[in-house]
């Protein structure tokens, strides 16, 4: 069987793919993300994913490479990481009692085929105060995430509730991958 490597930096992603592959090991992927004009919101994700991925293969060819990346959508608008403090409160407050949607993508490449697929999920804030933000933009854990906040981490606290697949929104949809993976190996 050929070797699996995750295409990603992320300690999250490392964690949940382990419920899924024993033995991988991680390659972080230099590419440029860069998005078409005009894409659909909905192939942003996997589209980066597969240049991540894409990348990755590209320097180790006998191998089957996993992408993955996470957007925040509210209002048709990709809130990605935050530059600073003032960008994590606004796109919180932006947030705050509202409905939004989480989509995370995901890339399986190998030389002889490659498969995409994005899992989309809605979550639902809490009405948040000027103080919830900023009690929350002070636990630094705005700063590595796309829409500002982690899920699995103190930004459980803004989440009133979730309306699909949990590890998702954390930053790899497991279930489905473990599905695609299976497939794609045999």
């Amino acid at each position: 069987m050929s070797e699996i490597i995750l295409a990603s930096a992320s300690p999250r992603r490392q964690e949940l793919l382990k419920d899924v592959v024993s033995d991988f090991k991680v390659v972080v992927s230099s590419a440029d993300e860069v998005v078409p004009s005009g894409m659909k919101t909905e192939d942003i994700p996997k589209h980066l994913a597969l240049i991540k991925a894409s990348d990755v293969l590209s320097t180790n060819p006998d191998s089957v490479v996993i992408g993955s990346d996470t957007i925040v959508v509210i209002d048709d608008k990709v809130l990605g990481k935050p530059k600073d403090e003032q960008d994590a409160f606004l796109m919180l407050k932006a947030l705050s009692g509202r409905k939004h949607f989480v989509m995370t993508g995901c890339a399986i490449v190998s030389l002889q085929k490659k498969v995409s697929f994005t899992v989309k999920t809605e979550v639902e804030f809490f009405e948040l105060t000027d103080e919830d933000i900023n009690s929350y933009i002070k636990t630094r854990d705005s700063f590595d995430k796309a829409g500002a906040y982690g899920i699995q981490s103190q930004g459980k606290t803004l989440v009133k509730a979730i309306y699909g697949d949990y590890y998702s929104v954390v930053g790899l949809p497991v279930g489905q991958l473990k599905r695609e993976l299976e497939k794609f190996l045999k």
